[in-house]
């Protein structure tokens, strides 16, 4: 198979198959550093040369009944993290205003929890989000869990928010070994919810929690057809405390392959580096854009530190890339 070929029927509005994307999987060598050209490639065409930047704040922190096996958050599991409720408006919008300084374009409210109702949270999160999006600065996004009443979705969407993150995080058929207190059918339903209400879609997944090859595509695949904006790709960064805690974390070049399949599958979607890149990708980061990522968060992540904001934007410009321009998040 000639990887620049698919390359061209990408670039014309074709698409290609999952056969065809578990073979790129499988590119090592020479034939590897092709494959992040052709990427580069249909990143730089649907893309430009704008790179997206977004920040969170972890507004409450552990004690999350759900035992998702990866994450730190989780009341059944012993990691030793900072556990506090619901942070007051205040303290979140301090944080916003930082995320701003640094350079991100969008601000995501995120929450260990099962999932949000109506309620006196609810209306707590959608006062937030309301002052951010009248700030005028930041695109207020959030990731609060399973939505199961339709009526969340229209309050969130009431009240501003831009985009919300709910990653489907593998596969259908690998889900229940990495969760069993809620189902694949309930993250679907939940996106469903939000989109029906003019919501942005952040959904991606985790690779390296031991699934295969065609887990990995077989997400992606499920995202193609969801046509979320904004697709996070995560590494795993094991955390002692969890039952992933003594995996092995993915090579670079295995994070770098990911991506520019991705790239290939979602051509014209804003694929975001996120959770593990610092320690997967190591002294490889700078490839993940020519590799076919277009966007990368600033600053820390949930349970776990990032790396400074300037060198992130160090790096971005001495690749020759810009940062996206503010509003540029919703051009699709």
């Amino acid at each position: 198979m000639d990887v620049f070929q698919l390359r061209d029927r990408v670039l014309k509005g074709g698409r290609i198959t999952r056969d065809e994307s578990l073979e790129l999987f499988t590119y090592e060598g020479p034939d590897l550093v092709d494959l992040f050209a052709a990427a580069n490639r249909i990143r730089h065409h649907f893309r430009g040369n704008r790179v997206t930047f977004c920040s969170i704040v972890n507004a409450k922190s552990g004690r999350c009944a759900e035992d998702c096996v990866f994450c730190a958050q989780s009341s059944r599991y012993s990691t030793g993290i900072q556990e506090y409720p619901l942070l007051d408006e205040a303290a979140i919008l301090a944080e916003a205003r930082k995320a701003a300084e640094l350079g991100s374009g969008c601000f995501g409210v995120v929450a260990a929890w099962r999932g949000l109702s109506k309620g006196r949270v609810l209306d707590q999160v959608c006062s937030v989000l309301r002052k951010i999006r009248e700030a005028g600065v930041l695109h207020p996004d959030a990731s609060l869990g399973i939505i199961e009443d339709p009526e969340v979705a229209k309050a969130l969407a009431e009240a501003g928010l831009h985009e919300y993150n709910h990653n489907l995080e593998t596969s259908r058929r690998f889900f229940p070994n990495i969760c069993t207190t809620h189902g694949y059918d309930d993250r679907l339903r939940t996106i469903r919810y939000l989109r029906a209400e003019g919501i942005h879609i952040c959904s991606g997944g985790i690779f390296g929690l031991g699934e295969t090859i065609e887990d990995r595509v077989d997400m992606l695949f499920e995202l193609r057809n969801l046509e979320v904006e904004t697709v996070p790709i995560n590494f795993l960064n094991p955390i002692a405390g969890t039952p992933m805690g003594n995996i092995r974390k993915l090579s670079p070049l295995e994070c770098l392959r990911a991506l520019a399949v991705a790239r290939f599958v979602l051509p014209d979607r804003d694929i975001k580096t996120a959770g593990g890149r610092e320690v997967c990708l190591r002294d490889l980061q700078s490839m993940m854009f020519f590799a076919g990522a277009s966007s990368t968060m600033l600053g820390n992540y949930l349970t776990t530190l990032g790396r400074t904001a300037a060198l992130d934007l160090q790096m971005v410009d001495d690749l020759g890339l810009m940062p996206a321009e503010k509003g540029a998040f919703a051009a699709y």
